[in-house]
């Protein structure tokens, strides 16, 4: 008897069948959309049928469309009372809420629905002017949102929808006492939808919090069949502080992008990196908070248009940006939480394309990296740093490739008169290798600082932060990388060393006997800002002894520590982070109160 035939799988209803509008249908044709994403399929039936949601998938998945297509179903344009609104989105960056504003304008253009972004760095004017009518969506960043709420300019009475969306990023942002602010003052009686790409303890709460019996939708990773070439390439690179801009480059001239962004932790890096790029030969665009609307606009505007090879950002400026374009992410500096290397690669490797991801670290960060793989489910492979000779082989490819393509393209006739004559007198390989070196010659001018050796570092053995003597007796040790070849961690020639990197008199840890191999912390960590540093008197031992004594928590899971002039910085267990952050702020360090919160510089 035969098996009956397997269960066809269930067809994806078309935008039609969901029951949108006729007007939101057509919006939706005009822009070319055909058929929903697995987002977009999984969670407008709910969102349609007036549902909490609660939707965790990465980024560049169609999560706009995914709500704010249920949003516009919903909406009654022209409704809104002076000052308030239908529809309140929230956004972690200004960037973002431009997208989302114009996207949701796209959609619903037939419906003649009304948006307004709401950010910071935007004439407020014009804001005002605008919520003292009424909008039917507003788009905002939390801090935007809340100023008005105290201007009493923005009112949340008659809110129907709110939507949280990219929510981990406004959480690792620092933005959780404003979210709780801000829906604080809507209606109990509303429909919540909250998006994110991953569901840390920090998103559940919320949810728990603010949602009400939602409906919850996770839109795994499109898994690889066997042999099949992975959407994204991740390697990283263990290279010495001193070498990792030579590192960059020389790895950029082996990758050959059409276009990347270089991920940066703060805006003095990449205006540092930008000039050094450009100098190097790229076209390097930068892009962070400490410029204008109209110059990061330019900027943007610059590198989708193909004017530049190389956009250098903070993870909060390149927030919301979609380049198609797009095919290699490098991350110049570790992110300080793993969930930030998924939302940094996601940019790249989209619509069946492959993309590179690229990853630069410190031998001390290398548990950063455990702990991405850990997240993520997959391994980065930690290759060695090009050498000069694969370098020099990667441009002789180049010119054989440049070769190939002028003998196939023809048109050589005005050159073989030269190639005739050289021939009567030399043999014709002779001639043909002259010609490739003359390229070759013409293809390194200008490179020389590029073709000194990078040092190659191993990784560390994975073991946890280790201190001889008690909490407290120790120096800056944390501060500096893991020891490699003697050259791999000194600075290049005319560099000075920091200063305050070597342990203050008193304070040199005993000599300890051989290092006994230890298992990786089985916990993430996370970088903690302290607002005082060397200016104030602050000592390693100082941060080691308040947040033990304050927070309790052992010394030995304490990472590393970093001791600028005006602040400090300390790697510690993420579970325990809100913990020791809530102990420091109600004690004093050195004498006195100090910021303390999530190292989120942009």
């Amino acid at each position: 008897m035969k098996a009956p035939p397997p269960p066809a799988a269930p067809e994806t209803p078309t935008f039609d069948a969901l029951g949108l509008k006729p007007e939101i249908v057509e919006a939706l044709t005009s822009l070319g959309y055909e058929e929903p994403t697995p987002i977009q399929a999984a969670a407008l039936p709910p969102l349609l049928a007036g549902k909490d949601l609660l939707g965790i998938a990465a980024t560049g998945t169609g999560k706009t469309a995914a709500f704010s297509l249920p949003l516009l179903q919903h909406l009654k344009p022209g409704a809104a009372a002076p000052h308030g609104t239908s529809a309140l989105v929230l956004v972690p960056t200004r960037e973002l809420a431009m997208q989302v504003s114009e996207a949701i304008h796209r959609y619903g253009q037939k419906l003649g629905v009304s948006v307004l972004p709401l950010y910071g760095g935007q004439e407020i004017g014009r804001q005002l002017r605008v919520l003292k009518r009424g909008v039917d969506v507003i788009v905002a960043t939390p801090g935007r949102a809340l100023d008005h709420l105290r201007r009493k300019t923005l009112k949340l009475d008659q809110v129907r929808t709110v939507v949280l969306d990219e929510a981990d990023e406004m959480l690792d942002m620092g933005f959780a006492d404003d979210l709780e602010a801000i829906l604080s003052e809507t209606p109990e009686q509303r429909q919540t939808a909250l998006f994110s790409a991953t569901l840390p303890p920090r998103i559940a709460s919320i949810a728990e919090r603010h949602l009400h019996e939602p409906v919850r939708v996770r839109i795994e990773k499109e898994k690889l069949e066997a042999g099949e070439m992975p959407r994204v390439r991740q390697t990283a690179y263990i290279v010495p502080r001193a070498f990792k801009i030579a590192t960059l480059g020389r790895v950029l001239d082996l990758e050959s992008p059409t276009a990347a962004i270089v991920f940066c932790r703060t805006r003095t890096e990449v205006d540092e990196l930008t000039t050094s790029l450009n100098g190097r030969g790229w076209r390097a665009h930068a892009l962070h908070g400490g410029m204008s609307q109209e110059q990061r606009d330019r900027v943007i505007k610059q590198f989708k248009s193909q004017a530049a090879d190389l956009l250098i950002a903070t993870d909060v400026a390149a927030r919301g940006l979609d380049i198609p374009r797009l095919t290699h992410v490098v991350n110049f500096d570790v992110p300080n939480a793993p969930e930030a290397y998924v939302h940094r690669i996601g940019r790249t490797g989209r619509a069946g394309r492959e993309g590179v991801a690229i990853t630069l670290l410190e031998p001390r960060e290398h548990r950063l990296l455990r702990n991405i793989e850990r997240l993520t489910g997959q391994r980065i492979e930690v290759t060695a740093v090009p050498t000069v000779s694969d370098l020099r082989a990667r441009r002789l490819e180049m010119i054989r490739s440049s070769l190939r393509e002028t003998l196939v393209g023809g048109e050589l006739d005005g050159f073989r008169g030269i190639a005739e004559d050289l021939s009567s007198e030399f043999s014709v390989m002779d001639v043909a290798a002259a010609a490739i070196k003359l390229l070759q010659e013409k293809e390194d001018e200008g490179r020389e600082s590029n073709e000194q050796e990078i040092p190659q570092v191993s990784a560390p053995a994975e073991r946890k932060f280790e201190r001889s003597g008690p909490p407290g007796r120790f120096g800056d040790r944390a501060e500096r990388p893991s020891r490699g070849p003697r050259t791999s961690d000194r600075p290049e020639r005319g560099e000075r060393p920091e200063r305050g990197e070597r342990p203050e008199r008193g304070e040199r840890p005993e000599r300890a006997g051989p290092a006994r191999p230890q298992r990786a912390p089985e916990w993430n960590v996370t970088r903690l800002f302290i607002g005082a540093g060397r200016t104030a008197g602050m000592r390693p031992a100082d941060l080691v002894g308040a947040i033990a004594g304050e927070a309790g928590l052992e010394s030995s899971r304490i990472g590393a520590i970093h001791i600028a002039d005006m602040y400090s910085i300390v790697e510690v267990p993420e579970p325990d982070a809100a913990r020791i952050i809530s102990a420091l702020k109600g004690s004093t360090l050195r004498g006195r109160k100090v910021t303390v919160r999530r190292d989120t510089r942009d």
